[in-house]
């Protein structure tokens, strides 16, 4: 893609490191425009930012709207708040694999994934088996450049409470300078890093960030 008029699908813009992504792209002079498919409406910020409202369960097949240089994916749920394994998987594995499908059938060449650490399409744990059968699907996918950033406890501010994850925080805040790197928190803004300067950089093949990287 261009250096200076890079078209970025971002899916997940009302989360936790989705808005810090969608900060950054807007604050970046590499960017001549954001797509951020929502399910409610942004508040409108940016003359670059397109925010249509969809149904995810019935994405549109538009040129307009998947025509861009790169995707990037920090969609996710968690099994509480999705009800159900069918529904964690529909949020956290089908509407991510959709998107990057209909992206790349529009000529997009580059998707940057939120993942998670331990992600492994043979994990006897299934939020961790969803998270590595996605990976293993969008590499199938042929993706000219493939980032997968696995974070480990993403830190920061979330608009939904997540009283597990904030007391998980609290615990590895308090430890973390004697945990090993990749076990210590992931800050949101950190996970927004990479996603986006790999996202733009497009360098090819498959690249892995693992939670070491983000600590």
């Amino acid at each position: 893609m261009s250096a200076d008029d890079a078209t970025v699908l971002l899916v997940g813009a009302t989360g936790l490191v989705g808005g810090h992504v969608l900060d950054r792209l807007l604050g970046s002079p590499c960017v001549a425009r954001v797509v951020a498919p929502v399910r409610r409406p942004l508040p409108h910020r940016d003359t670059r930012l397109h925010a249509p409202v969809v149904d995810f369960d019935a994405l549109p097949d538009d040129a307009a709207l998947w025509g861009v240089d790169a995707v990037i994916c920090t969609l996710g749920t968690t099994l509480r708040v999705a009800g159900s394994r069918d529904a964690f998987r529909r949020v956290d594995h089908d509407y991510p694999l959709t998107i990057a499908a209909l992206a790349r059938r529009h000529g997009a060449r580059a998707f940057a994934l939120t993942s998670a650490m331990g992600a492994d399409a043979a994990s006897r744990f299934f939020y961790n088996r969803v998270k590595g059968e996605l990976e293993d699907a969008l590499q199938a996918q042929g993706w000219p450049s493939l980032t997968l950033v696995r974070p480990g406890l993403i830190g920061g501010d979330r608009v939904q409470a997540r009283p597990a994850e904030r007391a998980a925080a609290v615990a590895l805040g308090a430890l973390g300078p004697m945990l090993p790197r990749r076990w210590r928190i992931s800050p949101a803004s950190r996970i927004a890093d990479a996603l986006v300067d790999r996202a733009l950089a497009a360098a090819p093949g498959c690249r892995i960030v693992d939670a070491a990287a983000l600590a």
